[in-house]
């Protein structure tokens, strides 16, 4: 099991985070397995996405603002963020990824993105936990 830490900039933003949890697999010497990718947070997600355009990451979070918007959700009464645990809550936490020879088994558009919807936050984490396939 691997930490890794970011920090977010935006109150909602995908950051992409493939880099760093390549090199949890590498870091294990995972050959042939999985790793499971955990965003830590009520208001945190994980999502496999396109990596090419920049644009589908930008839709993604204009989507959910159209589809969860802000304001109306009786958890704000309680501290402002209702819409940011229902946008975690329908992504998701985690994503698992086959490993293959090594390598991430990501297709060429794919990366992994840490969602962040309550941000910005100066610490974030994200568990990893790899899983070997005994030869």
């Amino acid at each position: 099991m691997k930490i890794i830490e970011i920090q977010s900039s935006r109150r909602e933003e995908l950051i992409d985070i493939t880099e760093q949890v390549k090199q949890v697999v590498s870091d294990k010497q995972i050959v042939h397995g999985v790793v499971s990718v955990y965003a830590q947070g009520a208001t945190a997600a994980i999502m496999i996405q396109e990596n090419w355009d920049e644009s589908v990451q930008t839709d993604v979070v204009n989507l959910l603002r159209k589809m969860i918007p802000k304001g109306v959700w009786l958890h704000d009464q309680q501290d402002g963020n209702g819409d940011s645990h229902l946008k975690a809550g329908l992504v998701g936490p985690s994503e698992t990824i086959p490993v293959i020879n090594g390598e991430l088994g990501l297709s060429t558009w794919q990366n992994i993105f840490f969602c962040e919807f309550d941000g910005p936050r100066q610490s974030r984490k994200i568990i990893c936990t790899c899983m070997s396939e005994l030869s």
